[in-house]
């Protein structure tokens, strides 16, 4: 949980904070998003989701925040993976958006059904 809240909160950081010309060198993706502050807003609802990984379980404050968090997570992946389908990008593209996808799916069972936080 804590790995999967790192890994979006650094790619989400980047989406916001970094030049949109310099994120397409490394995400080719980004090109095809309009308008490009779309982009920015898809890092903001990563860091979010990050957040909402750790802070309500660490302060105990609605805990109940977290798998939903996750399921955010899930349906921002699901969007990631549609548009790699749509530009028709190669599997070795897609992959880091799987491996979140099923660790962000594990998160949203082993909180909502396995280990639920009181």
């Amino acid at each position: 949980q804590i790995l999967l809240a790192l890994a979006f909160f650094r790619a989400g950081r980047m989406k916001i904070i970094q030049p949109i010309d310099k994120l397409q060198e490394r995400m080719t993706w980004v090109e095809s998003i309009t308008p490009r502050s779309l982009v920015r807003g898809i890092g903001s609802l990563e860091v979010l989701g990050a957040l909402g990984l750790i802070l309500p379980a660490v302060t105990g404050i609605l805990p109940a925040l977290t798998p939903l968090a996750a399921a955010g997570l899930v349906l921002t992946m699901i969007g990631a993976l549609g548009l790699h389908i749509r530009r028709g990008d190669a599997i070795a593209s897609a992959m880091p958006s799987v491996v979140l996808l099923v660790l962000a799916i594990f998160v949203v069972y082993g909180r909502f059904v396995a280990a639920p936080l009181a």
